[in-house]
């Protein structure tokens, strides 16, 4: 049996790791997440997933460690839960804040200058249409102002708009913290990042937007079941929010199994981002946020430090906080 099992690589992620894993460490690799595979017998008692893989409950008995290549562990928790299981879990603490930080600012911009429209009219060389909006003195919210909510702070004070955050715990000295009613009331763009937890699950519905000033954008590089999708179509239909930009969608394994297969999305969430897809108001990236060469340096960094941590010393250097 090889030593560790990894899922979801991309081609750049599984060259890097290859290069930079010891010798003595047997390792596979596939793009596809476990799903994909078939899901039936347990490749290694070791595996490595990022955020789309469903890990059939029958593994979990079975398995030793679980190391997930992302900030995020909600789905290890969630698998933990399901399969009773009670194994090792590791995740990769900060290797991408910046990089997750500096796509929300990007998607803001391109919201707030009606980039995916100016793309369109260019055969045309038409104006018609595409007068936008600049970021200084806009107001910005943040909704969770932990690493990646620090850093989009920090991004848009030097973009020279005024920022607020919503958080349980104010850490930023200088930051003013609202409720977020309040904060969404006041702001022109909204930020979602926060984490998933039972407490923030749906947190950003149709009524959190109920008083949100018209124009507004809203941008979610957290977690899709944060701002339910449909909730979201509505007040883009409404004229209650001006644009939306999402790296991140509920249900997310099985919209990219969808996407990745070339077949229809069935379920109907899947069906409202086919069509949002193709609104000029509307931007979708595929969880992308993270991808950055500074990013995917550390990521593969954290990811050996993990993987030879755990096989040879039985514990993983960032452990998944087990509630």
């Amino acid at each position: 049996m090889i030593d560790v099992m990894f899922y979801e690589v991309f081609e750049e992620e599984e060259r890097e790791i290859k290069e930079r894993l010891p010798t003595d460490i047997r390792a596979a690799f596939t793009a596809r997440t476990v799903q994909e595979e078939g899901g039936r017998d347990l490749p290694s008692k070791l595996i490595s997933i990022r955020t789309q893989s469903r890990i059939p409950p029958k593994w979990g008995h079975a398995m030793k460690g679980l190391l997930t290549r992302s900030q995020g562990y909600d789905h290890v928790l969630a698998f933990r839960r399901e399969s009773g299981a009670d194994i090792d879990c590791g995740y990769l603490e900060n290797y991408c804040a910046r990089a997750v930080a500096e796509q929300a600012a990007l998607m803001m911009m391109a919201l707030l200058r009606r980039l995916k429209k100016q793309e369109k009219n260019f055969m045309a060389f038409a104006r018609d249409g595409l007068t936008g909006r600049e970021c200084k003195g806009r107001r910005a919210l943040v909704v969770g102002v932990g690493r990646i909510g620090r850093e989009i702070v920090d991004i848009v004070r030097g973009l020279r708009m005024t920022v607020k955050g919503v958080d349980l715990v104010p850490a930023i000295n200088d930051l003013e913290y609202v409720p977020l009613s309040e904060g969404i009331a006041w702001a022109d763009v909204v930020f979602c990042a926060l984490a998933l937890t039972e407490q923030t699950e749906g947190m950003l519905d149709v009524r959190a937007f109920k008083k949100a000033r018209q124009g507004s954008v809203f941008v979610n590089i957290a977690r899709g079941e944060i701002a339910p999708l449909e909730g979201l179509k509505r007040l883009l239909d409404e004229g209650k929010i001006a644009g939306i930009g999402l790296d991140v969608y509920s249900q997310e394994g099985l919209l990219a199994d969808s996407l990745r297969a070339r077949k229809p999305a069935n379920a109907p969430e899947g069906r409202m981002i086919m069509d949002l897809a193709g609104d000029d108001r509307v931007l979708l990236t595929p969880h992308n946020a993270f991808n950055t060469k500074e990013a995917l340096e550390q990521k593969v960094s954290l990811t050996i430090e993990s993987v030879v941590s755990y096989l040879r010393k039985g514990t993983f250097p960032y452990p998944v906080p087990i509630p």
